[in-house]
């Protein structure tokens, strides 16, 4: 089993940064690729960012390219989405998740494909 914990979020005003960070445990996440969702109020989840095994290959939300930056560091069994430049749209709740299918090339954008999923870290961007 993979446990995983989102920290990082909070309060921000338009125009400013966070970084977010997902902290795997009881296994290593070094083999998986691992994704960012977000879900704001009233609305269903959705796709943000991607990142394949390695870190070798992303991918984007449109609604995020150029913003947000996902990044890996599989020493510390750790994902990261660097956000800059945001915006009050991208109040959510965010969430990220471990494909738990070892060494695949391909970027996974689709929700049902990923096995783990952490509990959520909520960031607030205001006017």
């Amino acid at each position: 089993q993979v446990q995983l914990v989102e920290s990082g979020g909070g309060w921000v005003q338009a125009g400013g940064s966070l970084r977010l960070s997902c902290a795997a445990s009881g296994r290593t996440v070094s083999n998986y690729g691992m994704g960012w969702f977000r879900q704001a109020p009233g609305k269903e989840r959705e796709f943000v960012a991607a990142i394949i095994w390695s870190g070798g290959r992303t991918v984007y939300a449109d609604s995020v390219k150029g913003r947000f930056t996902i990044s890996r560091d599989n020493a510390k069994n750790t994902v990261y989405l660097q956000m800059n430049t945001l915006k009050p749209e991208d109040t959510a709740v965010y969430y990220c998740a471990a494909d738990a299918r070892p060494l695949r090339l391909v970027v996974v954008r689709t929700m049902t494909q990923y096995d783990y999923w952490g509990q959520g870290t909520q960031v607030t961007v205001s006017s």
